[in-house]
């Protein structure tokens, strides 16, 4: 049974071309665009047809850094496959890369395994995994080898966590030359884990236990210190760098410097650091610990150099990093002590309208926001053109969007499985009003149509930026 769709009348936006032009969708891909009113788009017939005018066409959001389920001091994120990935889909998002977990001990197999049975038959979009190498040894680098053949592509590793997820020079050294062999990207928490832990419990015994101290000992400087040492590990090892999540106008200068001496070097941000910031994480009766995560928000002054980063592209992919936790008993685990409190915050409902709101206020263009949303991380993790853009032959991840409806964020109307929204009371203008997941509805008009087990998995090939 062949299924048809036709989209008409949209702009239809990519990372490099905007034209209004209808979209023929044929089981299940992009068969076809052409200019809106000639004889060649007037010509095609459809079972289903939504009209687009005065909307966006947009590929759908790759949100390429999420932890659903993950489990992290001494509770569970609160978004299951099942609901973070229905989530997604209400915020334009049609494909995630989740991080699987090698528990210290154990094979990259045993937890890239455990979680495939997490995802499996309950996402509603398409998703995909990277690894977190926890336990560097001389088995976990034959099995990189393996997972790469079989789409697992990119490996993270951390430099914060001491005796949770940390590795040590050496480790990442060895991880880093085995990617390099292998064709593996590695994905680096970049913050001086060993240095952190000494400013804690300097601060715990000072009786400095608030949420806002969390950022204080985190300091910006030992982001940038765990930044240059990363990419001089990966020079020596001669492999490719991506630094997730930062945050500090002091690391992205450490990765400009990197990028403009030409190594093969990447760097990701997220919307709570170009919207939030201490402030957030100083809100008096304990409300900052809704702002915790890892890297900490920073002083405000530090959003405008994300923002020239991400436009001069030395800054190439905004993801969410989204790792929710409740207020209300997990959070609150962190009473009286701010290095107990789960690091993490609900955002992947939010990236795709938090970025247009960005286009709004002229701090990135249309195309730009299609680059870093959905285009740069599709390519950055070996999904492009299937993913990323609306082009013939692509999976027909599609989403129509009102650049003009208005919008206000709360967690009453989100749809994460959390109990607040880290950008409450935000007012946006542009908001999702269909998404077609492989042609089929997952919202439709701002109802949702989806189902958990339509997101399949998706293996990936290598970095395509190093191809």
């Amino acid at each position: 049974m062949s299924s048809r769709t036709v989209i008409r009348g949209g702009l239809v936006i990519t990372a490099s071309d905007e034209i209004h032009a209808d979209v023929l969708i044929e089981d299940g891909r992009i068969a076809a665009l052409a200019a809106s009113g000639t004889p060649a788009a007037e010509a095609w017939t459809a079972e289903r047809v939504v009209d687009a005018t005065g909307k966006y066409v947009i590929p759908g959001g790759v949100d390429a850094h999420t932890h659903m389920e993950l489990p992290f001091g001494g509770t569970s994120a609160s978004d299951t496959f099942e609901t973070g990935t229905r989530a997604a889909a209400w915020g334009g998002t049609t494909t995630i890369v989740d991080f699987a977990v090698q528990s210290v001990g154990h094979g990259l197999r045993e937890g890239l395994d455990a979680w495939h049975a997490k995802a499996e038959g309950n996402c509603a979009i398409d998703y995909a995994f990277h690894m977190i190498v926890s336990d560097v040894n001389q088995d976990t680098l034959k099995e990189m080898d393996l997972l790469v053949e079989e789409g697992v592509t990119s490996f993270k590793q951390f430099m914060a966590y001491p005796g949770v997820f940390y590795s040590d020079d050496g480790q990442i050294l060895r991880a880093m030359q085995r990617s390099a062999e292998n064709g593996g990207l590695i994905m680096m928490h970049a913050e001086n884990g060993i240095a952190i832990d000494v400013l804690v419990e300097q601060a715990l015994a000072r009786g400095e236990t608030d949420p806002r101290y969390h950022g204080e000992v985190r300091k910006a400087l030992l982001e940038a210190e765990a930044t240059h040492r990363a990419i001089k590990l990966a020079q020596v090892a001669g492999a490719p760098l991506y630094v997730v999540h930062v945050s500090a106008m002091e690391a992205v200068a450490e990765l400009a410097r990197a990028r403009d001496e030409g190594l093969n070097v990447f760097g990701e941000t997220c919307p709570q650091y170009l919207f939030l910031s201490t402030d957030n994480l100083a809100e008096p009766d304990f409300e900052g610990s809704k702002y915790v995560c890892s890297t900490p928000l920073r002083p405000k002054e530090h959003q405008a150099k994300l923002w020239q980063g991400l436009r001069t592209n030395d800054l190439q992919v905004v993801s969410t990093d989204h790792c929710p936790f409740c207020f209300v008993g997990q959070k609150e685990l962190g009473r009286g002590d701010f290095s107990k409190i789960p690091n993490g915050l609900p955002g992947v409902e939010n990236r795709m309208d938090l970025l247009h709101q960005a286009v709004v206020d002229g701090h990135i263009s249309r195309r730009r926001w299609i680059e870093i949303a959905c285009a740069t991380p599709a390519r950055m993790f070996g999904m492009y053109p299937k993913k990323g853009t609306i082009a013939p032959g692509a999976d027909a991840d599609v989403v129509i969007y009102d650049p003009h409806a208005e919008q206000t964020v709360s967690a009453e109307t989100h749809h994460m499985n959390v109990d607040y929204s880290a950008y409450e009371g935000k007012r946006l203008t542009g908001r999702v009003e269909t998404v077609l997941s492989r042609g089929e509805l997952v919202i439709d008009q701002r109802k949702f149509a989806g189902r958990a087990g339509h997101g399949l998995y998706t293996p990936r090939s290598t970095c395509q930026y190093l191809q």
